[in-house]
């Protein structure tokens, strides 16, 4: 019962720690992040509602990355809180053994690892997909947002918008249009097989997705090389179909694992053929998937690290710098984990390698750490 208690307040103190550390550094990376995505509404027309789903949709991944170092800060400040007030030294003298501790904090780091696991795997992915799909929606497009007066607008494919100016109406003056990519119908003229088409106009205003024009020209470049002129007082333009320059196809990490997975071995899925026969879109499938799959693994090995803060010597000095070395050992191998995650596409001995290595260097490193909590035991 006493040993329960234990464990509950001890968890529950790493837990705070955790939670605090992880919520601090992914909301300083997501309103940097935030930030970034504020191009959605400026340049690309996206609406504020769309920016804001984009932007929490994104949160998750940013909690993911944070992970192995928040717990990392968190047992460190926990274990060092524990020391100063003299509540490990009230464990040891109630009978609870130093291997103990250390194999809760083991197994604390395994829940964390299938947490980080279920993220990497399979939240991310499907949050991350569900983020691009916002962006191939353009029934949200704030149009009349993007485009700004003496600037030549680009930000819709095939599309270029220039106006001389806006006045208090909201209206457009002194229109030009410029469309190579055959997405403006027109009312006024829907010639077929047009490659090219010019519109000027004197004014005119958007409205939903149509832009109302008035006292105009527009000119109509046919496949033929054949120009057509027509004049008109009031014309429409349809809107519907113009899309920005927003990348709306589905990036690697925004895949599922198991599409990638299949992809990896040759396997029939829903993705390119052509992409998973590409050498150096596989080597891209190998690193994110290693790092989906291995990076979790090594929040086991810095926590067998840090669980060495448990042994204590008499020398002062030795215990006072044994704090900052087990940290900055254990902060290098996160730092050595995405070293060589970036190699993991590029030979199979990596990728054997980036997994193999944390699970055999902390069951050395358990070992040797039972050894030692032993020979303190005996030596006492």
């Amino acid at each position: 019962m006493l040993k329960n208690k234990i464990y509950k307040y001890l968890s529950s103190e790493i837990f705070k720690n955790f939670i605090t550390i992880l919520l601090t550094f992914a909301a300083i990376a997501w309103v940097v992040r935030a930030v970034n995505f504020l191009d959605l509404i400026v340049e690309d027309g996206h609406s504020l509602n769309t920016y804001l789903k984009y932007s929490a949709l994104n949160i998750t991944t940013i909690i993911t990355r944070f992970v192995p170092l928040a717990f990392l800060l968190s047992l460190t400040v926990s274990i060092i809180k524990f020391e100063n007030q003299q509540e490990l030294l009230i464990l040891w003298t109630s009978g609870l053994s130093k291997i103990k501790i250390a194999n809760f904090f083991l197994f604390t780091a395994f829940v964390l690892t299938l947490f980080q696991l279920i993220l990497s795997l399979f939240v991310n992915p499907f949050l991350l997909n569900k983020a691009r799909f916002l962006m191939s929606n353009t029934e949200s497009l704030q149009i009349n947002s993007v485009i700004k007066s003496k600037e030549f607008n680009d930000n819709f494919k095939g599309i270029t918008f220039y106006i001389d100016s806006k006045n208090t109406n909201n209206e457009l003056l002194n229109i030009f249009i410029k469309d190579v990519s055959g997405n403006i119908s027109t009312i006024a003229v829907d010639e077929a097989g047009k490659i090219n088409t010019t519109i000027i106009a004197e004014k005119g205003f958007i409205d939903g997705d149509k832009l109302i024009l008035f006292n105009g020209t527009v000119q109509v470049l046919n496949e033929n090389n054949e120009f057509k002129n027509f004049q008109f007082k009031k014309n429409e333009l349809s809107l519907a179909n113009i899309s920005t320059r927003t990348i709306v196809q589905t990036k690697i990490q925004e895949t599922s694992s198991g599409l990638l997975t299949n992809c990896l071995f040759n396997q029939n899925n829903n993705l390119t053929p052509t992409k998973c026969l590409d050498p150096k879109y596989k080597s891209e499938v190998v690193q994110n998937l290693s790092r989906r799959m291995g990076t979790p693994l090594y929040i086991t090995l810095i926590t067998t690290i840090v669980s060495f803060l448990l042994l204590h010597k008499k020398e002062k000095k030795y215990n006072f710098l044994k704090k900052y070395i087990l940290f900055i050992l254990s902060f290098m191998v996160l730092i050595a984990a995405e070293i060589l995650l970036k190699y993991t596409g590029s030979s199979l001995l990596v990728v054997i390698s980036y997994y193999v290595l944390p699970i055999v260097l902390s069951f050395l490193l358990y070992i040797y750490l039972l050894k030692k909590i032993l020979t303190e035991k005996i030596s006492q």
